[in-house]
């Protein structure tokens, strides 16, 4: 098999299984295995987001979660004040409508966070992206009109036309299908002309900007993209539990987000998949065995990054072997 091949044959296996799952856990009867398997989706598509601009663009934000957070907040707002009738024309629960609002108010924060962070490289980068990310996670408990610290139900999901998205399958494999999507537009755009000045940057910035290039645009429309992404996960998992709280945006979430992306494999796109899937899976299996299952997870996570440095599935996949 060509290394040009075998990246695309694993991402197909990768979505054969997950678009087998349905049918395995109808046949073992293990009625839980739909929320796990949706859950699986939904992190892989925030955690594909984050490797954007982690691995191709060497931007280590510890705040990401923050539009995870205000993704699902955005939906959860707009329903509560539509159930109450207080918005122009009743309101709306189209998901055509509701959605894009979400995910261009994560692109504007993204847009404020980004050419702010920006300015600097770094801890410091980390610093302020995580000083967002608090900022934003403490304006949510603090609005107590929408439930504070105690979070915000949700009554029922987005209506799509002609998709009963209120059906846990249906719900699945439009989360699946989202995924391929955004997976498949992730793929152009790193290996684009704009892709190819990113990583340019990533590996050598000064001989970049010596060449005409202005880092700053090409950052910053990555965190962007990377902020509406992940504001996409943010609004699929606010259908998905039909609860949000302000632990969607808190630090501990935006840590799970980066353990699945080097858990999987920097730099490959589908790498973060397979680790959305392990670290929710051992998540799951772990927490059966204990409450305090992080003490086992954390040095398995350890183990994986010291001695495989480009992930469970790095090699396979041939990421950049600069990480």
């Amino acid at each position: 098999m060509t290394d040009a091949r075998r990246p695309i044959l694993f991402t197909l296996g990768v979505f054969a299984v997950l678009a087998l799952l349905p049918a395995v856990f109808a046949l073992t009867g293990w009625t839980s295995g739909m929320g796990l398997a949706t859950r699986i989706v939904i992190y892989a598509i925030a955690v594909v987001a984050l490797d954007l601009i982690i691995g191709y663009g060497a931007m280590v934000s510890f705040g990401h979660a923050m539009f995870f957070g205000v993704g699902g907040y955005v939906v959860a707002i707009v329903a509560h004040h539509t159930g109450l009738g207080e918005l122009p024309f009743g309101g709306t629960n189209a998901a055509f409508i509701v959605w894009p609002l979400a995910i261009l108010a994560c692109a504007a924060l993204g847009l404020v966070v980004g050419w702010l962070a920006l300015k600097t490289t770094g801890v410091q980068f980390i610093m302020i992206t995580l000083a967002f990310a608090q900022m934003v996670f403490f304006l949510l408990i603090s609005v107590q009109v929408y439930g504070g610290d105690d979070g915000m139900m949700i009554d029922r999901r987005n209506t799509l036309p002609f998709v009963d998205i209120g059906r846990p399958l249906i719900f699945y494999y439009l989360c699946l299908l989202l995924l391929a999507v955004w997976l498949g537009f992730c793929r152009m755009f790193v290996n684009s002309r704009f892709g190819l000045v990113l990583q340019a940057l990533r590996q050598s910035e000064r001989r970049a900007v010596n060449l005409g290039i202005a880092p700053l645009s090409f950052r910053l429309a990555t965190f962007v993209t990377s902020a509406m992404g992940t504001g996409l996960a943010g609004v699929l998992w606010a259908n998905y539990a039909r609860f949000v709280s302000p632990d969607m945006a808190a630090w501990t979430k935006s840590g799970e987000f980066m353990a699945m992306v080097v858990l999987g494999g920097l730099g490959t796109l589908t790498g973060p998949i397979v680790g959305a899937a392990a670290f929710v899976g051992l998540e799951e299996l772990l927490s059966m065995w204990t409450e305090h299952w992080m003490i086992v997870m954390g040095p398995l996570l350890v183990i994986v990054a010291l001695f495989r440095r480009r992930g469970l599935v790095g090699s396979l996949l041939g990421g950049d072997r600069a990480h």
